[in-house]
């Protein structure tokens, strides 16, 4: 099903469009209102240590209010038993419990003849409200035309193989896995040192395949922070605090099975940008290929100028004195649109990264080699259904989108992330025990 129009959007949540850079680098694209801004520091419901609860009905860290880093790893199973399997997610919850409290995974006494289970490194700091999101990719299911742990058969129908998008460079050491997690909290050490515990539980059961870090800017909670285009980044997005609304465009009904309701799909895309070659770029192009002013966010359609003219709608038919559009055709913005998807919504949680340099020799970008900034965003979002969320958003953009000439796809994945953890429960034990 596709997302309706929607009022209420979240800009201080910085979820980061779908498209090229998937909707949001133009400001954010769908129904326009002034947004609520949910914090990005701790709320009144948590405790000074920032502490947030890993059980409940959805999994934390996707209507979360957005963290200030996150670290994202994809694995690959290197058991064919089913009975491992499970017993990775039984530890992984377990530990994932522990973590987002801020405990060691090591007693207390500690025997000093052996490895400690807890490298140690956040001793003393809090979980500065870490999140862990696990989702399983589509290999899980089948991989190589293999069924190994007889999961086969309740693979949902959304959690689909992905398409090659016109322009996609995917590096195999950047794409794909059997399994995801995701930490974010508003510390990089507590992020890092969550996922090294729990590549330490994989051991003998799965590998890393890929891992990226990413950031958020610290705006001021009432400020719509900006990418590292220098465009203001998710002026509109499906408010999270709307039950409704993520319902109707997050989470998964019954459609995807007993295990998969009340669960999402997240698809995951770095995205790398040619910085060097966007600063170069004359501020007039940099406006017309986003659709939005660069210092306020108004769209190029509006007539006024001021504190709220980020918030005005994009009209989409408004035309200069000879008939051409005022909002180019294959602006971003307007690309990103709702009423050029059929409605379609879904949910955005990016975040930019910053790998240093590397050496660039094709697409990044196709008219110069040598050493370039390996740096752009973390793209991932939330929704019911990837195959009318950002499937149908994107093949559009993939082929139109002036944004395309900076942009590049250079890996990612489509992950079912299965509905939340009861105390006493695991890890997609609904699926595994069925």
């Amino acid at each position: 099903m596709s997302c309706p129009f929607h009022t209420p959007a979240s800009r201080r949540n910085f979820l980061i469009g779908a498209g090229g850079i998937a909707g949001a680098l133009a400001g954010g694209a769908g129904a326009q209102a002034k947004p609520h801004h949910p914090p990005l520091t701790k709320t009144a419901s948590l405790d000074d240590g920032g502490r947030l609860p890993f059980y409940g009905a959805h999994q934390n860290g996707i209507t979360t209010p957005i963290q200030a880093h996150t670290y994202f790893a994809a694995f690959d199973v290197t058991t064919d038993q089913r009975r491992d399997l499970i017993a990775l997610m039984q530890s992984w919850t377990d530990a994932s419990a522990k973590l987002t409290q801020g405990l060691s995974l090591s007693p207390p006494d500690v025997d000093p003849g052996k490895a400690a289970a807890d490298s140690g490194e956040v001793l003393g700091l809090p979980p500065s409200r870490l999140t862990l999101t696990f989702g399983l990719g589509p290999s899980l299911f089948a991989k190589d035309g293999v069924d190994r742990f007889g999961l086969g058969p309740r693979r949902p129908q959304a959690l689909v193989d992905m398409p090659r998008f016109v322009g996609d460079q995917l590096v195999p050491a950047r794409t794909g896995g059997d399994l995801s997690v995701q930490a974010c909290s508003d510390d990089p050490q507590v992020n890092f040192h969550a996922i090294r515990q729990l590549m330490r539980l994989a051991d003998g059961v799965s590998k890393v395949r890929w891992v990226q870090a990413g950031f958020v800017p610290g705006y001021d909670p009432n400020v719509t922070p900006r990418n590292l285009m220098g465009f203001k980044d998710g002026t509109m997005n499906p408010s999270p605090t709307d039950a409704g609304m993520m319902e109707a465009c997050v989470w998964s009904g019954d459609e995807g099975g007993a295990w998969m309701k009340g669960g999402t799909y997240a698809v995951v895309r770095p995205i790398r940008i040619a910085l060097e070659h966007w600063d170069q770029m004359t501020l007039g192009f940099q406006e017309q290929t986003v659709g939005r002013r660069k210092v306020s966010g108004a769209p190029l359609s509006a007539t006024t100028s001021g504190a709220e003219s980020e918030f005005i709608p994009l009209d989409l038919e408004v035309a200069d004195k000879d008939g051409n559009p005022i909002l180019p055709e294959n602006a971003h913005a307007r690309l990103a649109h709702p009423a050029n998807n059929e409605g379609a919504q879904i949910l955005r949680r990016g975040y930019s990264y910053d790998n240093g340099v590397s050496f660039v020799a094709e697409r990044w970008p196709p008219w110069r080699q040598g050493m370039e900034l390996d740096a752009g965003l973390l793209f991932v979002c939330y929704q019911r259904d990837p195959r009318t969320g950002f499937i149908k958003i994107f093949d559009k953009m993939s082929k139109f989108d002036m944004m395309n000439q900076f942009v590049t796809h250079v890996g990612g994945g489509l992950f079912a992330c299965p509905a939340g953890v009861r105390p006493g429960g695991y890890l997609a034990q609904a699926l595994l025990e069925a």
